[in-house]
């Protein structure tokens, strides 16, 4: 199924499949490979090697001359503890060709291998005159290697990555519900929207109260697709366009970053099309809410106490925790079909982060067993995450003495475990929810992964729900 102009275009013919033509051989070695490896070696490229000073070291690349001033083959540095993602370091140093990845390469490497390689040519050139030109230098795949999972999972990594880098100017509310709309029909499926005070009159009050102060209304944007008899699966995303923190405005050093506060959402979107596209036989539920937590005569304040779609009194300790409150209304929602698996992904907490770093991605769950198979596709998915607890003697610091909760814990501690136990109040029938409070960013640069969004947890979970669902 099409989805083009609603993502960025994937770079064509960087694959080839294999037929056994020749290729130029690249070697991705470890320093403990590379000494074995120049234990047997002798003659021009030693010398060669020596004279570069080639360590293999993380990222490290040499090209080996031929006799005749071609290039023979590659050498890719891994460093001690290889990186899955290394290949991604090859694709804009090497010129156009084929090129094969040796068998001796650790298999994590070689798992990765046709991700990495997209990850390589990856840019986010939106806004730049200067495009890539000329054709890219190919990986040679192997015949048996699934090509529509291939560029199923690269487009939701590129996609997730576009929708969080585009500024907010370009990626508010409206524009959010046009992406959704042009998904929907690229793939059948039904789409509704619910916009401004409707949120009210439909009850939605939450989302209502974090967006009205913007000038773009905020919304409930509503896909639906599969066949309704198959097991529910619902996606809900975080769709914050901005995040200025309301009337507990944010310093400028912590605002310039938050065009990525809607990161839940853009992970939610790629991960749906991905389900769409494989076909996966469920019937699938994607709800974003897509608000703008600006600043105005209408914004809603601390100590105001909010009404819930679930029927809870929600009392505000800060506007600058309002993505929980977008959630909450939807887990509501979602929550009122008794779903099989629920899963809702958030660039909720700062406190994640403290916890986490940048680079793996915290979840909570209830089921032990969700748990353990989203660790192992994790693991198999090279896609960190780490499971964090629904901690029960955390819940009472939520007690508010006006309201029925209280939407922030009264402590400073622990704050990524408190928002998901807020979060957990607005769930009760599905059996299978699973919350991900995700950074969705690269913080510096590494190899395939520039500063800049990032489609974290996505693919360990598409690969739970092919197992899960699809009986691969």
């Amino acid at each position: 199924m099409s989805v083009d102009g609603i993502f960025p275009a994937m770079p064509d013919n960087i694959y080839l499949i294999d037929k056994g033509k020749p290729a130029c051989l690249i070697r991705a070695l470890t320093p403990a490979m590379l000494a074995d490896w120049k234990h047997g070696l002798a003659g021009p490229h030693l010398a060669w090697m020596e004279t570069a000073h080639f360590t293999a070291a993380a990222g490290e690349v040499l090209l080996l001359p031929d006799s005749a001033g071609g290039l023979e083959g590659v050498l890719l540095g891994l460093g001690k503890t290889p990186d899955p993602m290394a290949l991604a370091a090859l694709p804009k140093k090497l010129p156009a060709g084929a090129y094969r990845l040796d068998k001796a390469a650790p298999q994590a490497v070689a798992d990765m291998a046709a991700l990495a390689w997209a990850l390589g040519c990856y840019r986010f050139d939106l806004y730049k005159k200067t495009k890539h030109e000329g054709d890219w230098p190919r990986l040679v795949l192997d015949k048996d290697q699934d090509r529509g999972r291939i560029d199923r999972l690269n487009r939701a990594v590129y996609s997730a990555r576009h929708l969080i880098n585009t500024p907010a100017a370009d990626m508010g509310p409206a524009a959010l519900e046009a992406v959704l709309q042009r998904l929907a029909k690229a793939h059948k499926a039904k789409f509704s929207v619910i916009s401004g005070d409707d949120l009210l009159a439909q009850n939605y009050p939450m989302i209502h109260a974090v967006g009205r102060a913007a000038q773009e209304a905020p919304r409930f944007l509503d896909l639906v697709w599969g066949d309704e008899a198959a097991p529910k699966l619902t996606l809900i995303g975080k769709g914050v366009c901005f995040d200025t923190g309301g009337l507990n405005l944010k310093p400028g050093n912590y605002m310039d970053l938050m065009k990525k506060d809607m990161g839940g959402a853009a992970l939610a979107i790629a991960l749906a099309d991905a389900v769409m596209d494989a076909q996966l036989p469920v019937r699938l539920r994607l709800m974003i809410g897509a608000v703008e937590n600006a600043i105005g005569p209408d914004a809603f304040r601390p100590g105001d106490v909010l009404e819930s779609r679930k029927g809870l009194s929600v009392e505000i300790g800060n506007t600058d925790a309002e993505g929980r409150l977008v959630l909450a209304d939807m887990l509501a929602e979602g929550d009122s079909e008794s779903p099989d698996m629920m899963v809702d992904f958030a660039t909720l907490t700062g406190a994640a982060r403290v916890a986490m770093g940048p680079e793996v991605t915290p979840f909570y769950t209830h089921s032990d067993t969700l748990a353990a198979g989203l660790s192992a596709a994790a693991a198999q998915a090279h896609d960190p995450l780490w499971r964090m607890p629904l901690w029960a003697g955390y819940d009472g610091w939520l007690d508010s003495s006006i309201a029925d909760v209280s939407h922030i814990s009264s402590s400073p501690m622990g704050g990524s475990i408190t928002a998901a136990l807020f979060l957990a109040r607005f769930v009760e029938a599905c059996p299978d929810w699973v919350h991900f409070d995700t950074y969705a960013w690269n913080a510096k640069s590494r190899i395939g992964r520039p500063v800049g969004g990032e489609a974290q947890a996505i693919r360990a979970v598409y690969d739970y729900l092919e197992d899960r669902f699809g009986g691969r």
